[in-house]
């Protein structure tokens, strides 16, 4: 007698796995959220940008990464509208007509401008004078910057920049520009040189200088020795709109447009409007 036949059940599926249509769903949800959170973020600088901007005639970047700074910038200085806002230069920009640097877009009135003076134990910027000379006249204020080279004598830079700036009362605090790290000796070397710097400097202008750096670089060397001086942050972070409340001025950008100067320029927020500004010139 032939023995009947078992039918074998059917498999189950986990619950668990899924198809590739719904993974390639899943991530188009995802970037469809994450292009969207874009969009309403800098909903602003979008729309002026579509309704207002004229051309550019800027070479440095393409169409398309000339728009999204452009967009950008307009919404980060539209956030901070009642703050002040200004720019630093040096001899990268070549000559410079101050006359015509009095907004951005004709819609952010500028304020203030950082001029490079020194670098290391004897450079001068080659056009700090008229730089510094043309800022004033624009009726700027002002603020003069030393760049901080960290294998070469940290009293002789301090004198070079003391040779070169002559500070007056409503220009803003000397600044040390600290950027790199030291090829020849130790960060503990490289703190012991800032310190220096600083407190001779601190000690010939009798007002606490201003410490320029990125985020990162200040966090992790700078933060935990030198947080009693007043911070000036470089920060180019596209998804960042906000100073951090121990923040003196913000670099967002080093991409911005300004009338009478060729090529790109850095601009920078104050962390309170004008009139707190002045009361941090030395007085």
């Amino acid at each position: 007698m032939a023995r009947p036949v078992k039918r074998k059940r059917p498999v189950k599926k986990s619950k668990s796995s899924f198809s590739g249509k719904t993974f390639w769903l899943i991530l188009s949800l995802f970037l469809f959220f994450v292009i969207g959170i874009g969009i309403f973020k800098f909903r602003d600088g979008m729309l002026y940008y579509l309704g207002f901007k004229t051309d550019s005639n800027v070479v440095e970047l393409s169409a398309e990464e000339r728009k999204l700074a452009d967009i950008r910038i307009y919404e980060v200085l539209h956030r901070h509208d009642e703050k002040a806002f200004g720019f630093d230069v040096s001899e990268y920009q070549s000559t410079i007509n101050w006359e015509e640097t009095y907004s951005i877009d004709e819609s952010f009135e500028l304020s203030f401008v950082f001029v490079r003076a020194t670098a290391g134990i004897n450079k001068l910027d080659r056009r700090f004078k008229e730089n510094w000379k043309g800022a004033h006249e624009r009726q700027l204020i002002c603020g003069a910057y030393h760049y901080y080279r960290p294998n070469e004598n940290s009293i002789a830079q301090a004198a070079n920049f003391i040779k070169h700036v002559k500070l007056e009362k409503g220009d803003l605090p000397p600044v040390l520009d600290i950027e790199q790290l030291p090829k020849t000796q130790s960060i503990d070397s490289l703190k012991v040189g800032l310190r220096r710097w600083l407190q001779i400097v601190e000690a010939h202008y009798k007002v606490k200088p201003i410490i320029y750096s990125g985020e990162s670089y200040y966090t992790d060397f700078l933060k935990k020795e030198f947080k009693e001086y007043p911070l000036w942050i470089a920060n180019y972070n596209f998804w960042r709109n906000d100073l951090e409340p121990d923040w003196l001025f913000w670099q967002f950008t080093e991409k911005a447009q300004i009338r009478g100067i060729e090529g790109m320029v850095d601009v920078n927020i104050f962390n309170g409007s004008k009139n707190r500004l002045l009361l941090k010139c030395i007085q």
